[in-house]
């Protein structure tokens, strides 16, 4: 996917508009197609919002703070919330268009938003007031939705294997050496004939649509394309789920009941699996849960679908927006570039939003031994690593929820897989077509 509004941005650009930030807002010197600039002399209020904690709300003061050492006549009003409050208030304000000049936003609703109108084109504003040379064109085009820029991603994770070294020391099997999804099961069954009980080697990894993602990528094929065609049909979801079927009924598997009475902790972090494919900056939360005894984890790449594939991507763990009722749009930009870009967001918010994506702010961010494992993992899947998919559709949530669910009733074996299949396509109907 590449922004043709944003090549041509960057060829204007190249032409040799201005690229400090003098001069008067908007257009700047009368002329419309002219980069737009930001007025250092400008008195302007903004509001930010973000969704997190009292933890990073201190990090946002400092950020604001320094940001203002350099921008004296930008007055930053931040606000923050808890992810469902933060979008019960944005659905308001967006109903009132009077959403925030500057928001953190979600991936899932990044399409949503933008359809509506309620997203600002970011196009006009990338190579001058927004750097672009610390964001790889794969990282920028996560924020692209027809074919225009709305969000600058902040942070990226990746789709991983966690698995825990004790665990597998006590089963007496090695960490998984990679391989194809039938190997992975192989070395499930391993590790769970090793414990003799105690735990087992994983769960069912047809409960996740993101595993169902890794192989429709192999295959060439995206969940949604951009216009919300399925890359699947009826029958390949059947033999995706069909494939679980060891896993859920010769004991591999961790049986779900067991997975529902340690909830709402999961069953990695409760030390009842030894391995778990899931987003690469959950292994903080899994530590956290693991408690004292534990250290360190495993990362390794998923299993393969088909060698060379590009079935990896980098996913936002969350990005920047800016409403497109904002009446400074050129501060807006102003402020999104240095929590995006800085140094000094790097050094402020370190990991605390995920990994840096931008060059900038990752080299000054210091790293934990489990960042810098993170860091190293996403580079050591380099090669795996393909353009990211199309911006999920309105309605992603609602089916990846659904997914879990069925993925759910199959393990209790509550419902079979072609009735799973049946309810599925049900749903799907719906959101595509509401």
């Amino acid at each position: 996917m590449f922004s043709k509004k944003r090549a041509l941005a960057g060829a204007a650009i190249a032409a040799g508009a201005a690229l400090v930030l003098a001069g008067c807002a908007g257009g700047g010197d009368g002329n419309p197609d002219a980069a737009p600039t930001f007025d250092p002399n400008e008195e302007v209020t903004l509001d930010l919002a973000f969704w997190g904690n009292d933890v990073r709300a201190e990090l946002y003061n400092e950020a604001i703070a320094a940001f203002n050492e350099e921008y004296p006549n930008i007055t930053v009003n931040s606000t923050f919330l808890t992810f469902p409050e933060f979008w019960e208030k944005r659905q308001t304000e967006a109903a009132g268009k009077n959403l925030p000049d500057v928001m953190q936003f979600d991936y899932s609703y990044l399409r949503q938003y933008s359809e509506n109108g309620l997203l600002l084109d970011l196009d006009p504003y990338l190579g001058n007031i927004i750097e672009t040379d610390p964001l790889p064109e794969n990282i920028l085009d996560i924020g692209v939705v027809n074919d225009t820029t709305y969000g600058i991603t902040t942070s990226t994770n990746a789709w991983g294997l966690f698995t825990n070294p004790v665990l597998l020391e006590q089963a007496g099997v090695e960490e998984f050496e990679g391989g194809s999804w039938e190997d992975y099961t192989d070395w499930m069954g391993e590790v769970t004939d090793g414990a003799g009980g105690a735990f087992w080697g994983g769960g069912d990894y047809t409960g996740r649509i993101q595993n169902f993602e890794l192989q429709l990528r192999s295959e060439g094929k995206n969940l949604f394309d951009e216009d919300g065609t399925p890359g699947f049909d009826e029958e390949r979801l059947t033999e995706f789920w069909e494939s679980g079927a060891p896993i859920r009924e010769d004991g591999i598997g961790i049986p779900q009941q067991r997975v529902e009475e340690v909830a709402p902790k999961g069953a990695f972090d409760s030390a009842l699996t030894a391995s778990e494919l899931t987003w690469d900056n959950f292994g903080a939360g899994y530590l956290a849960g693991l408690g004292e005894s534990y250290t360190e984890l495993g990362l390794i790449a998923p299993p393969v679908t088909e060698e060379g594939a590009k079935d990896l991507y980098l996913k936002p763990s969350m990005l920047h927006t800016i409403s497109a009722n904002t009446e400074h749009p050129e501060a807006a930009a102003t402020l999104v570039n240095f929590l995006v870009n800085s140094p000094q967001s790097g050094e402020i918010f370190g990991t605390n939003r995920g990994l840096p994506a931008s060059e900038t702010a990752l080299d000054a961010a210091e790293l934990d031994p489990l960042s810098q494992q993170v860091k190293d993992y996403e580079a050591s899947i380099a090669d795996r690593l393909g353009d990211a998919p199309p911006v999920p559709i309105v309605g992603y949530g609602t089916l990846e929820e659904k997914f879990r669910q069925l993925g759910t009733e199959l393990n209790f074996g509550t419902v079979t897989v072609d009735d799973a299949v049946t309810q599925f396509f049900a749903e799907m109907d719906v959101v595509l077509n509401q």
